[in-house]
């Protein structure tokens, strides 16, 4: 019995890594097993970078938060204990927001923490 071999469902699984590893270097853009690798190495960067990204916006929302919380004579880590004590439950994203586009509302605040 001769071997049986499905070339349209294999061309197509190639095709389709290849078109998606377009515009890629050298190599990594035309030559099969290489194509295949870098795609797979690119998805588990991709899922790693998904949760550094969420490590990444808070640091940067801390450090705004500190920066704007030092104008008025608080350092970051007494602004939150502060707020935590006084039950204002806000988070990072929202009190960084108004420390960079609205310091009256982030200074209202600051000034019902003191």
């Amino acid at each position: 019995m001769p071997r049986s071999v499905n070339h349209v469902a294999s061309k197509a699984k190639r095709t389709k890594i290849l078109k998606k590893t377009k515009g890629y270097y050298g190599a990594r853009k035309n030559v099969w097993t290489v194509a295949k690798n870098t795609y797979e190495k690119g998805l588990t960067y991709a899922y790693r970078d998904r949760r550094n990204k969420k490590r990444n916006f808070r640091a940067l929302w801390i450090q705004r938060i500190n920066a704007a919380a030092r104008l008025y004579d608080m350092s970051y880590s007494q602004l939150m204990g502060a707020l935590h004590k006084n039950g204002i439950e806000i988070n990072r994203k929202v009190l960084a927001d108004l420390a960079a586009n609205n310091q009256e509302a982030f200074k209202a605040i600051v000034d019902k923490v003191k």
